[in-house]
């Protein structure tokens, strides 16, 4: 797979605008925890290798474990996650897949026991963050940097 090319410099305006909106999703006061889970699984859900690749690194950057790392992709078998985590990736699951799952009431739910209507408006906003990064990256196929471990010898 080849970038198809660099979005940044074809329209810095749109990204200083997106940027924009990844500052808010940093400083919006939601649990770093929170926001590696929002960013990791919507990206693993969207096929985002570069997003993957870097939300992995940051969340172990941050001291998540590999086994919440990597079980992620099957969150709903894992008892890894607890329950608020668990209402969180359903509702990320159900808003990424907005088409397939039209948001149902048992995603929503769950979610209101562990979170302040602030705070899912937040989620959900993060949630939509890391969706439009994914159709950034994947669309013009931006290239995760390869590790030098990663490398065959």
């Amino acid at each position: 797979m080849h970038p198809r090319f660099n979005f940044v410099k074809a329209s810095p305006d749109s990204y200083k605008a997106v940027s924009a909106l990844e500052n808010f999703v940093q400083t919006c006061g939601l649990e770093r925890r929170l926001i590696h889970l929002i960013k990791l699984r919507a990206s693993q859900i969207n096929g985002c290798a570069y997003c993957v690749d870097m939300h992995s690194k940051e969340s172990r950057h941050d001291g998540l474990s590999e086994q919440w790392i990597n079980l992620m992709c099957v969150w709903w078998e894992s008892p890894v996650y607890d329950d608020r985590e668990r209402a969180l990736l359903a509702w990320v699951d159900s808003v990424t897949k907005i088409a397939q799952t039209g948001i149902p009431d048992a995603d929503f739910e769950p979610l209101k026991q562990h979170f302040s209507e602030e705070e899912i408006v937040k989620i959900t906003v993060v949630i939509g963050a890391i969706n439009l990064w994914n159709r950034l990256a994947v669309g013009f196929r931006s290239q995760h940097p390869i590790d030098a471990a990663s490398k065959a010898a």
